[in-house]
């Protein structure tokens, strides 16, 4: 890759009834991740499972023109409070139907069968491209270094989602 990595700035939202700040290991994974591959971690925050506090902060995010990814971890499972996809998918303009089944093929390897019950989803509003993982660790280890790593890389070729929300691109690659 001889072009120069152009760096996004990402927000990571956790959804989790239970965790704060110093106990949210996937939250804090995902800002170490896209800061180490030179993306800029805007702001960290933990919502509870309510989907209208995780709706609320996504659209705030959303209309942020300086938010340019959004990654979410936790809520997107069948029990319980889990209510992250239906609280962001009515916000998307565009859904990325891809994500899922390529995490859910990424996940079978660890998991098994069991990565069925995993409801992520991905998909584009306002210009931001937003990704809601599941709030294990392991899951978002897995959603980061086999789909977004890439994906969100300017230079990844034939193409990725970075070129979308990067001003002046809107393209693929």
């Amino acid at each position: 890759m001889s072009e120069s990595m152009i760096p996004l700035t990402i927000a990571v939202l956790t959804i989790s009834d239970t965790r704060d700040l110093n106990t949210d290991r996937s939250g804090a994974m995902l800002g170490e991740r896209l800061e180490l591959a030179g993306h800029r971690l805007a702001e960290r925050r933990i919502v509870i499972d309510d989907i209208y506090r995780i709706r609320a902060a996504v659209s705030e995010w959303i209309a942020d023109p300086g938010i340019q990814v959004i990654l979410t971890t936790g809520g997107t499972g069948f029990t319980g409070r889990d209510s992250t996809p239906e609280a962001v998918s009515v916000l998307l303009d565009k859904r990325i139907e891809g994500f899922g089944e390529q995490f859910r093929q990424l996940s079978f390897l660890d998991v098994g069968s069991s990565t069925i019950q995993s409801r992520c989803l991905g998909g584009l509003a306002n210009d931001t491209v937003i990704f809601c993982l599941p709030g294990s660790s392991g899951a978002c280890r897995t959603a980061w270094d086999g789909l977004l790593a890439e994906q969100l890389d300017s230079r990844h070729k034939p193409c990725n989602f970075a070129n979308l929300v990067i001003p002046g691109r809107g393209q693929h690659g």
